[in-house]
């Protein structure tokens, strides 16, 4: 989980130590003994480079889905909690009454508590408890007419469905990307970097350019597919804004 702040500093740190090595480089092994080597190390760094980009692409695309996912399911379940608050009006009074002030409690109890619990790796409980009193409040419905009935109905839909959004609400913030997928992610970007100061160049500044804007790219990839990586914390996450505006209808 990185800060703005975070991500800023990483980026000049990684930069600078590139630029170090480098100028380390040039002065331990000089650039013009380094010349005779480009054609060997030519092509070896086309098939790494490939291989690398093709590596960070897919991470990339992956991390992204499971975010946009995340997103998704968010949205999802504050639809089921607006369904099951509208269709609440189908039911007999007491049951009514109870299942609306559920609901709100609901959206009060995601966004005050759920969400900052997820934002410090937490898994939270107490939507979990105030679930379990919404399936007691409809299960103890004793429907009279044929419209209760059919709202009794489709409020057990719309509260299954909520109910496993938030399940899977829970496991996509303890979801992370596996260690050996970062393990081959640092590892390939270090040697990618690596193996692109090895070239001697005639032109020092161009090749300081050339390292430096590689670097650059890659250490960016990288810091995106962190900063994607874990949904709901971070400075990029996914926002509670489909439960505020839930709280909001329902309060209106």
């Amino acid at each position: 989980m990185l800060t703005l702040t975070q991500n800023i500093v990483i980026l000049i740190v990684t930069m600078t130590c590139s630029m170090l090595f480098l100028a380390l480089l040039n002065r331990v092994w000089p650039r013009e003994r380094r010349t005779v080597h480009n054609d060997l190390i030519g092509w070896q760094l086309g098939i790494l480079g490939t291989t690398y980009a093709v590596i960070l692409g897919f991470m990339l695309y992956t991390v992204w889905t499971n975010f946009g996912e995340a997103n998704l399911n968010a949205d999802l379940e504050a639809n089921s909690l607006r369904n099951v608050y509208r269709i609440a009006e189908g039911l007999p009074t007491p049951q009514r009454i109870l299942l609306e002030q559920q609901c709100r409690t609901y959206a009060d109890v995601v966004i005050n508590y759920d969400w900052p619990e997820m934002h410090q790796s937490k898994l939270p409980e107490e939507s979990h408890l105030l679930n379990r009193d919404m399936w007691k409040t409809l299960i103890s419905v004793k429907a009279a007419t044929p419209s209760e009935l059919t709202a009794e109905d489709h409020a057990l839909t719309e509260l299954s469905a909520l109910t496993e959004h938030r399940r899977t609400r829970l496991l996509q913030s303890a979801y992370r990307l596996p260690t050996i997928f970062w393990a081959v992610l640092l590892v390939g970007g270090l040697v990618t970097v690596l193996s692109a100061s090895l070239f001697g160049s005639a032109n020092r500044a161009l090749h300081a350019v050339q390292v430096f804007c590689f670097t650059l790219l890659i250490t960016l990839v990288l810091l995106a597919i962190a900063d994607v990586n874990l949904p709901f914390r971070g400075w990029v996450h996914v926002t509670d804004f489909a439960f505020q505006r839930a709280q909001q209808n329902m309060n209106d």
